[in-house]
């Protein structure tokens, strides 16, 4: 019997061990150090928390690229398998001004294109109210669409390869939301 329980207390240890081996903790958020994309594995290449004001922390966001790079218009340019994971971490998030975010982000992006119409797909597609722990995952399928999830369930879909581009432009672009972020996420 007691070696039942050593070898029960041997394989615990070692399952908690490679668990944390394949996540990052980002700012009190563990992200897993892979994601799949479109069949294909990306690596987490950073992330960092986005901030208001200095102090009012907002959400947790995370880059998934194919190969580590600290790059941001080869990530933006790119028609590569990739994706942005963001996880609302403060209670004041809402949906509203999640959106009125997103919208300043598509009116400074420096790359690709968006149009009114992308927004309003946005607002369509997150029409439930966000609470703190929401996840928002936004991957890119090479040569197709941006595939947008809360909390793992598929919202909607935008084509194009512009479209990413501005997308991603909105945290990794010449006027990110936060540069600090930025740089985090580029792994700086």
């Amino acid at each position: 019997m007691k070696a039942f329980k050593a070898l029960m207390i041997t394989l615990m240890i070692a399952a908690s061990v490679s668990v944390d081996a394949q996540t990052k903790n980002i700012e009190g958020i563990d992200f897993p150090t892979k994601l799949s994309i479109n069949d294909q594995n990306t690596v987490l290449n950073g992330g960092g928390l986005r901030e208001k004001f200095g102090f009012l922390d907002l959400y947790v966001g995370a880059l998934y690229v194919p190969a580590k790079t600290s790059n941001a218009d080869e990530v933006v340019m790119a028609d590569e398998n990739m994706g942005i994971r963001i996880v609302i971490a403060s209670g004041l998030v809402t949906r509203d001004r999640f959106i009125e975010a997103l919208e300043e982000g598509f009116e400074n992006t420096t790359a690709g294109k968006s149009s009114p119409n992308d927004v309003e797909m946005f607002k369509k597609y997150l029409s439930d109210e966000f609470v703190k722990g929401d996840e928002i995952l936004l991957t890119y399928h090479a040569g197709d669409a941006v595939y947008l999830y809360k909390n793992g369930e598929q919202r909607g879909t935008f084509k194009g390869l512009a479209f990413k581009q501005a997308l991603f432009g909105i945290w990794l672009g010449g006027v990110p939301a936060q540069e600090s972020l930025k740089e985090e996420m580029l792994g700086k």
